[in-house]
């Protein structure tokens, strides 16, 4: 029986700056479990895949790694002057150096040696790796690619497909993945989905994709400020949304209670301090028996006065932190306009999309699908009239807005407050408040544009549209760099607003729970 080692983290801090990223963070990936790390951008998620991979050193604490770990990070981890024969040749060269010493080993009688052997050949599958291996490359969808061509000529998407590659057809004794779906499409994913769930070492992950989250974790690990820090929680998305829930609600419960508590903790001790208090002036009813009561009362009130400061002191220092915002989307109402607001006619744009018909009507909630390439970018762009085009038709004073993939702002060096109330106007700004939409934390919007992750930036500029809604509004791939929390939020939103909505994703999660009209598109 071949056995396998825990990944294990204990009590893990690190800091960059003055900012800790992690703070005291434990975790245990046991052979067979694979564990997906979910929360906001910047929260840690990164960072803790390279310290448990050995790339980064943390400021406390330690970790325990199988002596054979695989890390599918995001830079491309080969020489660009590599093939991508090199790169198979490299995957595969324990398996065949394990297979050639094993038969060293047996035909010279070391049967020590050969029985060492025989469990790492198990534990790799070293018999099946060179079949393993075309098998992969067809699942990642690289079979077309020749063999000889160099790194450095492939497309961003096809190198880091190579790369997943290679570690599948390793076959190490635990995985970290960081971001494993990005660049795969439906089949891809699903052929990665399978191949994850037959690994018989640990796997831990950081993924935005919920439908991949979904299909492969056996646990999450939640990084999101919690009220006892990082959570873990059985199962996989699904399960994790409704505990995510009920913990949420059982936090702000507890901090309701305790402030209520709190609250009237301090009024009893002022209250109940004023009534002992030796300067005041005694009523008509007290001046008979003063001198044999007063004695006992105010002993009897002292006491309460001190067991209430007690217990107030007490619940000061221990009390739970209240629980930080949710990045909710909530839009104000989009203007609801009747009738049809834009029309599409035989479009035809060389070598990017052909569309022959279609209609948007006001509150319709129109989500366009289709793979790489088929035009979903471009429809909008179309749509938004930034494409010269006499193929589609506006309703008169028609406001439409867009929400591009690539978010760009005039003065980088202003806080995301300042570019909001510059973009806006004083008066607009004042009457829909940045915080009031959710989708920045305070200290966020505090912070220079140019120091905004690429997921803030989208929340920034989300912020602007609907501040200011439009009667149509596009979104291009709007769950993309968002936390998979409020990818949720946002759909939730979205499922229930009056407005007049297209959305383009390739969101496999968003896709098939989409509830209203769809338009598919192919090359």
């Amino acid at each position: 029986m071949v056995l396998l080692s825990a990944l294990i983290a204990h009590d893990l801090i690190r800091t960059f700056g003055t900012r800790r990223v992690l703070d005291g963070v434990s975790l245990t990936a046991a052979p067979g479990r694979r564990i997906g790390l979910i929360g906001e951008n910047g929260t840690g998620k990164s960072t803790l895949l390279r310290l448990l991979a050995g790339t980064d050193t943390p400021d406390g604490g330690t970790v325990t790694r199988p002596p054979d770990l695989g890390y599918l990070h995001q830079e491309m981890p080969f020489d660009p002057a590599q093939t991508l024969a090199d790169v198979i040749t490299d995957a595969l060269r324990e398996s065949r150096t394990c297979l050639a010493e094993l038969d060293t080993a047996l035909a010279a009688g070391r049967l020590d040696d050969y029985a060492v052997l025989l469990e790492r050949a198990q534990q790799i599958d070293a018999w099946d790796a060179d079949r393993r291996a075309d098998l992969v490359l067809d699942g990642l969808g690289l079979v077309g690619v020749p063999s000889d061509r160099a790194l450095a000529t492939l497309s961003g998407g096809q190198r880091g497909r190579l790369a997943l590659a290679a570690l599948l057809i390793r076959r190490p004794s635990a995985l970290l993945l960081d971001e494993p779906t990005n660049h795969l499409d439906d089949a891809a994913a699903a052929f990665l989905e399978d191949q994850l769930r037959t690994l018989p070492g640990a796997v831990v992950l950081a993924s935005h994709d919920r439908a991949f989250l979904d299909a492969v974790c056996t646990d999450v690990l939640d990084l999101d400020p919690a009220v006892d820090g990082p959570l873990r929680y059985g199962g996989g998305y699904s399960a994790y949304q409704d505990a995510r829930r009920a913990e949420r609600d059982r936090w702000e419960r507890r901090f309701a209670e305790e402030q209520e508590e709190l609250s009237a903790l301090r009024e009893s001790v002022a209250v109940t301090a004023h009534q002992v208090a030796h300067n005041r002036p005694k009523r008509d009813n007290e001046k008979m028996n003063y001198g044999r009561t007063t004695g006992r009362v105010e002993g009897q009130i002292s006491r309460r006065v001190r067991n209430a400061t007690r217990r107030l002191d007490t619940l000061t220092r221990t009390q739970v932190r209240k629980p930080p915002p949710l990045l909710r989307f909530r839009p104000p109402s989009l203007p609801t306009t009747d009738g049809l607001l834009l029309t599409l006619r035989h479009l035809h744009i060389p070598g990017r999309l052909t569309l022959d018909f279609l209609d948007v009507t006001a509150g319709d909630h129109l989500l366009i699908t289709g793979a790489n390439g088929t035009g979903k970018s471009t429809l909008l762009a179309a749509l938004a009239g930034h494409l010269p085009t006499e193929a589609i038709h506006r309703r008169r004073a028609l406001r439409v807005a867009l929400l591009a993939q690539d978010t760009t702002f005039p003065d980088p060096d202003l806080t995301a407050m300042a570019t909001y109330e510059r973009v806006l106007g004083p008066e607009r700004a004042a009457a829909v408040p940045l915080r009031s939409l959710g989708l920045l934390s305070a200290r966020d919007a505090a912070r220079p544009v140019a120091e905004l992750s690429v997921g803030q930036r989208r929340r920034l500029d989300l912020a602007l549209q609907l501040a200011d809604p439009p009667d149509v509004l596009l979104l291009d791939e709007p769950t993309n760099h968002l936390s998979p929390t409020l990818c949720d939020e946002l759909e939730e939103a979205l499922a229930k607003s009056p407005g007049t909505y297209v959305v383009a994703s390739h969101d496999r999660w968003l896709r098939t729970r989409w509830p209203a009209q769809t338009l598919h598109l192919s090359h």
